[in-house]
């Protein structure tokens, strides 16, 4: 959409293998070629207050899933005094067939819409595991290499703890989405270590920081409120990792044709990230037979839920994308049609602390 033909050039490959080859579909596992350089820092130089105290932050801020929290409580997503999901997180709620369908059914609905929620946060997470390792390998600071390797753990537990809560819990496993597919294939595959950071620290982590917080607040299940209380505490440090780090590459200077194609990479980005909320999965499993896809689209897109989740989500991306430099005259426009701009002035990551986050949602 932005009309820039180095993005376009850099998200075809993504694209064809995830909208047209569809590799994250009826398989076990994907091969993603990637491309970068891995770079040592033989001086060793400690020169970065900031990311040395995130680091510090970070060693002290650890926890276990195994351990940390209570997995002897069962979920009875059934049980209509604890739902998981009220019935206005529901896209179909307001059409008749919802009304038609007993309290067991809807309870079996929401099961379902939450499990391919959290089934691609857990596709998510795999992705940020495996571009942390890659950040930490391609950053050039010593400092920033430290705190990349607590990324890399903590990605390792968000991995652990969504596919115990999926798998031993909830029994349920949706196939990653297309377009998550796509943003992840684009992150993994491009040779620019600023390029990981713009598309997982600030894109898809910021979006889910915002999603989390959502979750927590409207759910009746004490373990998924301790298992996401646990994850925001770690994804807050995620996204003032990129913050630092590309404020200060920025700062630096960055050419004008090199920052136009961030600006507009991180737009697609959006764009991406707000359609794979169209929850296609969940759509063929329950409402295929009641509708087309062409219908469904244009229910999400217009429900109360896509509205709640634009607005959280990207109050956590925005004033992060003003604080990097890529919230510039040019692009503003877009995020104005979106209705995105109303978040601007918000607090970036590094003036957000583990709490405001989970008080604000």
């Amino acid at each position: 959409m932005s009309g820039n033909v180095r993005v376009l050039a850099s998200l075809l490959g993504p694209a064809f293998r995830g909208f047209v080859q569809r590799r994250g579909k009826g398989v076990s596992s994907t091969d993603i070629s990637v491309g970068y350089e891995a770079s040592f820092n033989w001086s060793y130089g400690r020169d970065d207050p900031d990311m040395a105290r995130l680091y510090q932050l970070a060693k002290t801020s650890q926890w276990n899933a195994t351990t940390d929290l209570d997995w002897s409580r069962g979920v009875d997503w059934h049980d209509p005094t604890m739902p998981l999901l009220p019935d206005s997180w529901m896209p179909t709620s307001k059409l008749p067939l919802w009304g038609r369908l007993s309290e067991r059914e809807r309870a079996t609905h929401r099961h379902g819409f939450l499990c391919w929620m959290l089934s691609q946060f857990l596709h998510g997470e795999q992705g940020a595991l495996f571009a942390a390792s890659q950040i930490t390998e391609a950053v050039p600071w010593l400092d920033a290499k430290l705190y990349g390797s607590t990324q890399v753990a903590d990605e390792g537990r968000h991995v652990e703890v969504f596919h115990a809560y999926l798998t031993q819990k909830m029994e349920k496993l949706y196939e990653v989405n297309d377009n998550l597919y796509v943003v992840i294939d684009a992150i993994m595959s491009d040779g620019r270590w600023d390029m990981k950071f713009l598309g997982m620290q600030i894109m898809i982590e910021g979006l889910a920081l915002g999603a989390f917080g959502s979750i927590r607040q409207v759910t009746s299940e004490p373990l998924l409120k301790d298992v996401l209380r646990s994850v925001i505490t770690d994804e807050a440090r995620h996204v003032h990792y990129g913050v630092l780090a590309l404020s200060k590459l920025y700062r630096e200077g960055v050419e004008e044709r090199a920052r136009h194609e961030r600006e507009d990479w991180a737009f697609e980005l959006s764009l991406l990230l707000r359609n794979r909320f169209l929850a296609h999965e969940f759509y063929d499993e329950f409402y295929a037979h009641h509708m087309t896809r062409r219908e469904w689209d244009k229910l999400i897109l217009a429900s109360d839920l896509m509205g709640f989740f634009r607005r959280t989500m990207f109050k956590r991306v925005v004033p992060n994308l003003k604080r990097i430099g890529l919230l510039t005259p040019r692009v503003r426009p877009r995020y104005a049609a979106l209705g995105l701009l109303e978040y601007e002035h918000g607090r970036s990551a590094g003036e957000l602390s583990p709490s405001d986050l989970l008080d604000d949602a």
